[in-house]
């Protein structure tokens, strides 16, 4: 059976931060719920500096959402490889994350909520 996904726009101000740089700051982020997972959250790709984002060879595809691409987050002091993904081609029930990007949350990244 399929895990129950709904997708919301997240409420406030979200940022993303690696390497002492802040990566990405929105208010128009999406939370997505997949089943009993934590939420993950979605930034639209105008909300990110994508410079800091270096695809990677990385890929891996989920039967509910679709191929995902990977890409390192490269700052002046380190690369975190494969520490974010996104859906280029979304499923149609999930269409919204189209043109977003989420991150790995880890002690060297950090995703939350401002």
């Amino acid at each position: 059976m399929m895990p129950k996904i709904t997708i919301r726009k997240a409420t406030g101000t979200w940022t993303v931060r690696a390497g002492g740089a802040v990566l990405a700051e929105s208010r128009n982020a999406l939370e997505l719920t997949e089943g009993d997972y934590p939420f993950v959250i979605y930034f639209p790709r105008d909300d990110i500096a994508m410079a800091f984002l270096d695809e990677s060879e990385q890929t891996s595809h989920c039967p509910h959402k679709g191929d995902a691409r990977y890409y390192s987050i490269v700052t002046k002091s380190q690369t975190l490889e494969n520490a974010a993904w996104s859906y280029e081609d979304p499923k149609p029930e999930v269409a919204e994350i189209k043109d977003h990007v989420a991150f790995y949350s880890s002690d060297r990244v950090a995703v939350e909520q401002i």
